[in-house]
């Protein structure tokens, strides 16, 4: 089935390449839209406006919360959350819902995402699934971790690009999923402790195992 695959950047988009090029079957379509959920959005959008596509993926790295997604793991989201889309107030954070504006947050098939799970735990792929929270600002303070942390029970990892993605798949009707290799830590900004390089050669595992597997 057509397959798209959104990336932030071109390293993930060759991540993602280097894995799907060993499919028996014909790979999906890759591009690198730009960071951010407005570029991921549209980039998107543009790209379901132009083909047909049974299923749209949001591939990358990203920060893992360390209690659900360590470092060198794969997330599989279950939800897809703008986790600043909203107001600060006074007595805190007030999501969008509340303000009657919209909503923050889509949900995954279960079905795929069992199934797309179960062959990356064949691969023997380490596995974390849970929410993943779509910020515009990468965290970089342990209380900001921990706030989120809080307000999303089991987030499993934060990305920049996963609820524009997930809104573009919306309005045209597709499904879609997130995945991420976690690099580091979501908190203190620790450049020494970082693993992108593991990280992308971890994405382009997971995309070598998944032949087949992601099927709406």
């Amino acid at each position: 089935m057509p397959i798209l695959v959104i990336t932030a950047v071109a390293a993930e988009r060759d991540a993602v390449l280097g894995g799907s090029r060993s499919w028996r079957i014909p790979g999906p379509d890759v591009l690198a839209v730009g960071a951010g959920p407005a570029a991921s959005a549209a980039g998107t959008a543009a790209a379901l406006a132009r083909g047909s596509y049974d299923l749209v993926i949001n591939a990358g790295i990203g920060g893992g919360f360390a209690d659900v997604a360590p470092v060198g793991s794969t997330v599989l989201a279950t939800r897809v959350v703008a986790a600043d889309l909203g107001a600060q107030t006074a007595d805190g954070f007030v999501p969008i819902e509340e303000l009657g504006f919209g909503t923050s947050a889509f949900e995954a098939d279960p079905g795929l995402v069992a199934r797309v799970g179960d062959a990356l735990r064949v691969a023997d792929i380490p596995l974390a699934t849970g929410p993943a929270l779509t910020v515009s600002t990468v965290t970089g303070t342990a209380a900001r971790a921990a706030e989120l942390a809080e307000r999303h029970p089991g987030a499993a990892v934060e990305g920049m690009e996963g609820f524009g993605v997930a809104t573009a798949a919306a309005a045209f009707a597709v499904p879609m999923l997130e995945l991420r290799t976690v690099s580091n830590a979501v908190g203190p900004r620790d450049r020494a402790a970082w693993r992108i390089p593991d990280a992308l050669r971890a994405l382009t595992a997971a995309f070598a195992a998944l032949e087949g597997s992601p099927t709406p």
